[in-house]
């Protein structure tokens, strides 16, 4: 077999249909849009509009805020921790921070800073430099012989 003599299967590609090349071709007159008028034309957007009633949309009251000053924090469990010390990602020597964990492929991005939870064992001794952490989590290191040092998110620096 040489690369010219490639091709596909008989019957593996269809040839696409023509639409509106008249009535005998089955994709006739309305071209497969079913109807004349506003939804056969290109362009047409009437999702949500009601014939000139009010929409729903616009009936029901609006509910709840986003709050623009919410923090978005990284959550990292402790035995997501444990998994990239065991890996050799993460060094229990240095002290582990965001900067750390993004290099180490933990978190992808740096948020408002990290957050860690309680979830899993953690073994290695690890000297944590973070945004937050749980009570659980905060017991679960110090029994491991690590420190917890809870940083001011850059945010509350400023103030």
């Amino acid at each position: 077999m040489k690369l010219n003599e490639l091709r596909d299967n008989d019957g593996a590609t269809k040839s696409r249909k023509r639409i509106g090349r008249g009535i005998g071709s089955g994709k006739g007159k309305t071209g497969g849009r079913g109807v004349n008028g506003q939804k056969s034309r290109s362009g047409v957007a009437i999702n949500g509009f009601e014939g000139g009633q009010m929409p729903i949309y616009r009936r029901l009251p609006k509910r709840g805020f986003n709050n623009i000053f919410a923090k978005d924090f990284n959550v990292v469990s402790l035995g997501r921790l444990q998994t990239a010390v065991d890996a050799k990602k993460l060094d229990a020597k240095k002290v582990v921070d965001a900067t750390a964990l993004k290099a180490a492929g933990v978190i992808r991005r740096e948020k408002d800073g990290v957050r860690v939870l309680s979830d899993g064992e953690l073994k290695a001794k690890l000297k944590l430099e973070v945004a937050g952490a749980s009570k659980t989590a905060i017991e679960k290191i110090e029994k491991a012989g690590g420190t917890v040092k809870v940083l001011a998110t850059a945010a509350e620096a400023a103030e």
